[in-house]
């Protein structure tokens, strides 16, 4: 089969799209054969070494945390799984991701794929949807009339936190570059506030009940923004090392995404619904990653990537 692997770490170029033996599942997991995977951020920084700590991965690595596909064979022990179940997951972090024509996965982790929407496409909801919905209704507990503010919220994470907080009834301001304002506006944010040439601080009115970071900003930015939320509310980051000290009855917490079936299951849900949008910005051949890397390197992604194995 056909995969993306690097056996260094590096620039995008250590990248190789090149034939490696087809896996065989062991007793408790299934494979899939991969209709698509998903770019993150997360990949460049595990291929650029600088997550080896928190994620070891063996060398060669295969990247891609997010798959869609069909269950194409199943291991002894599974009994909730079975061939030609269309799928997606958010992958364990360390073994080799879903850049790959064919993928192995944990079978308690996938969910049913969304009926309504190309299977493919569906590969652009796990890892994303699930930080999320886990940042809003885990550690915020997001209800009702709360007003919620979301630095960066150009990414995937963003665009799905603000759809999933205007179904919530919160009050949803955001902020957006230029090239995103109009994917936020989509998304149904309230308020939208352009950060490239407006204090964000400055420009919010009145107390938040929740500032979510995702975007690389420093500790003393993310401390301004948390001196906005009220007492007893809450400020989450993606970027760990800018979760400022919990001050004046604000809790801090840093957002580490889990895989969760039943919660991913719930998003399909809401998609099959039509009340969650799967925003697709590129499909492009999975031979095409190292570039998608390199292009996130240089902040010229236009939103979420997916890619497609040429047998998918």
């Amino acid at each position: 089969m056909k995969a993306v692997r690097f056996y260094e770490y590096g620039d995008p170029e250590v990248l190789r799209y090149e034939d490696v033996e087809q896996p065989i599942p062991g007793p408790d997991e299934v494979r899939i054969r991969v209709a698509a995977t998903a770019f993150n951020p997360v990949d460049a920084g595990i291929r650029g070494g600088y997550l080896q700590e928190p994620f070891p991965v063996a060398l060669p690595h295969v990247p891609g945390i997010d798959v869609a596909g069909t269950v194409d064979a199943v291991g002894a022990n599974v009994t909730s799984r079975q061939v030609g179940d269309r799928v997606i997951g958010f992958l364990p972090m360390v073994p080799d991701g879903a850049a790959a024509e064919y993928v192995l996965a944990p079978a308690q982790i996938l969910a049913d794929a969304p009926a309504s929407i190309p299977l493919a496409d569906a590969a652009a909801l796990p890892s994303v949807g699930l930080t999320a919905w886990q940042s809003l209704f885990e550690h915020a507990d997001l209800g009702p009339g709360q007003r919620l503010l979301i630095n960066g919220t150009g990414g995937a994470v963003g665009g799905y936190a603000v759809q999933l907080a205007k179904r919530a009834g919160a009050h949803v301001i955001a902020t957006a570059s230029p090239r995103s304002i109009d994917r936020v506006r989509r998304a149904g944010a309230d308020e939208i506030i352009g950060h490239t040439t407006t204090k964000v601080a400055d420009a919010v009115s009145g107390p938040v009940d929740v500032v979510l970071n995702l975007a690389p900003i420093a500790p003393a930015e993310l401390t301004t923004l948390a001196s906005l939320v009220r007492a007893g509310g809450v400020v989450l980051s993606s970027v760990p090392t800018a979760v400022p000290e919990e001050t004046s009855g604000v809790r801090a917490v840093a957002i580490f995404a889990r895989s969760d079936a039943d919660q991913l299951a719930e998003l399909v849900a809401l998609i099959d619904a039509g009340e969650l949008h799967v925003d697709v910005a590129e499909r492009l051949p999975l031979s095409e990653l190292p570039a998608v890397h390199a292009r996130s390197d240089a902040g010229a992604l236009p939103g979420k990537v997916v890619l497609l194995p040429a047998a998918a």
